[in-house]
């Protein structure tokens, strides 16, 4: 009996981070320069993540877990990209 109290807990959680989340796309929207936007694309890959891992949690379910890595891996490998291709514009 004591799971559901954990499992509403979980999901509410994962809620919150949603909602937070939400600001942050204002800011890809309106963002005013390409780094802006790039960091809050980060925090919603960032907010998504969490929230996988939360509802993998709460679900028991281990797939959820490998999709919140390799979300994880795609930001971190889009950042690096957005940084080589800033510096070959700002070379030429």
């Amino acid at each position: 009996m004591a799971e559901a109290p954990v499992l509403v807990a979980l999901i509410l959680a994962a809620l919150v981070i949603l909602a937070s989340v939400a600001g942050g796309l204002w800011r890809v929207l309106r963002g005013p320069d390409p780094a802006d936007r790039l960091m809050a694309t980060q925090l919603l890959g960032t907010g998504g993540i969490a929230v996988l891992l939360l509802l993998g949690a709460a679900t028991r379910q281990p797939a959820l877990l490998d999709v919140a890595l390799v979300l994880a891996l795609l930001g971190a490998f889009a950042s690096v990209a957005f940084v080589l291709a800033s510096r070959l514009v700002g070379s030429r």
